[in-house]
């Protein structure tokens, strides 16, 4: 089943988390934990952003984000899907 749509607000902070398949690792060493942070700052650029904080755990992330622009969703499938 899909997810529901989300709804989104301007000028939001959102809980937002990731995790791999089955539980498994998303990063295979610290470049790659490296590649993701430069991923999530150009997204953050790109979708106006506002990171307030985030933490990058084996097999998942959280990221404390704030949109001043309604685009959540699209930033997320910017950031998941690179």
């Amino acid at each position: 089943m899909a997810r529901p749509i989300r709804i989104e607000f301007c000028g939001t902070l959102y809980h937002v988390t990731s995790r791999g398949d089955r539980r498994e690792a998303i990063y295979e060493d610290d470049d790659d934990r490296a590649r993701f942070l430069d991923i999530l700052a150009q997204v953050v650029v790109d979708a106006n952003w506002i990171c307030h904080a985030y933490c990058l755990m084996s097999n998942h992330y959280h990221q404390v984000i704030e949109t001043p622009d309604r685009n959540l969703a699209k930033g997320m499938r910017q950031l998941n899907g690179v």
